[in-house]
């Protein structure tokens, strides 16, 4: 990683001149740098671009560059085209642990959680079989397609974890689609950027929503619902679920489900 942060570091100060807030680059410039730095490039050149868009921040020496309020962050804008954008706000979105849970009776089976490999994929069972979409937006959902690799104009490739539809009782539509972080991944805003395009293009007859979900702990799941506001994205809901035995639900919980909804 020491490497990726040298390689992202030399591009950034390459082309970066005080007062920009859009620096363009190709992925081929990854390994041409990397050779000018005196080391081979990486095999993936991608993975240098997703893992500071997924897992980690961008080198100090970046962020320090932008003013208060801000934050630099990378976005595709075509295949293997990318570019640095100033942002204003937060760089990912983090649950808010102060939250009150709501208890849901386990309904996943107990060999899907035997058998998942990893915590994206343990999240994604859990949210399906538990129907957190369903209760969380209050519309009857099923689950479409997961893992969606598919390129979207001015964007490039993005892949989405799950895509729902759902349908609500005055029969309106709509496409629901979910990314979900496990372990030490975090939720980007590239990512709703990308999910949201995506609705534009490939389902405009549907509404849109774009929803994460994130473990907070094992047993409990976070759930956001995000749109856009004057050109930005923005957080318009958010839930925290918790995963329990049926008889962990007591009488109190849901008199106090019934009095504060």
């Amino acid at each position: 990683m020491a490497k990726y942060d040298e390689i992202i570091s030399a591009i950034f100060r390459d082309r970066y001149t005080e007062g920009v807030t859009s620096i363009i680059f190709e992925r081929e410039d990854l390994a041409v740098k990397a050779r000018e730095l005196g080391f081979e490039p990486p095999k993936n050149l991608g993975d240098i671009v997703y893992s500071y868009k997924y897992r980690k921040r961008l080198p100090e020496d970046i962020i320090n560059t932008a003013p208060q309020g801000f934050y630099w962050r990378i976005k595709n804008t075509g295949i293997a085209q990318h570019e640095f954008v100033l942002t204003p706000g937060a760089e990912f979105v983090e649950p808010d642990v102060m939250l009150a849970t709501t208890k849901i009776p386990d309904g996943t089976p107990s060999i899907v959680k035997k058998h998942s490999i990893s915590d994206e994929q343990a999240l994604l069972a859990i949210v399906r079989y538990n129907r957190l979409i369903d209760i969380f937006l209050g519309i009857t959902c099923y689950s479409l397609q997961n893992h969606l690799r598919t390129t979207v104009t001015g964007i490039g490739q993005i892949e989405t974890d799950e895509i729902y539809v759902g349908i609500d009782k005055a029969g309106k539509q709509y496409i629901i689609l979910v990314q979900a972080k496990g372990g030490s991944d975090k939720l980007g805003i590239s990512q709703i950027e990308q999910d949201l395009a995506l609705c534009t293009e490939k389902y405009p007859e549907l509404i849109c929503k774009s929803i994460a979900c994130q473990f907070i702990t094992r047993d409990i799941v976070a759930m956001f619902e995000f749109s856009i506001e004057d050109e930005r994205i923005v957080k318009i809901n958010e839930r925290n679920y918790k995963i329990v035995d049926a008889s962990a639900i007591s009488s109190e919980d849901l008199l106090s489900y019934r009095t504060h909804g």
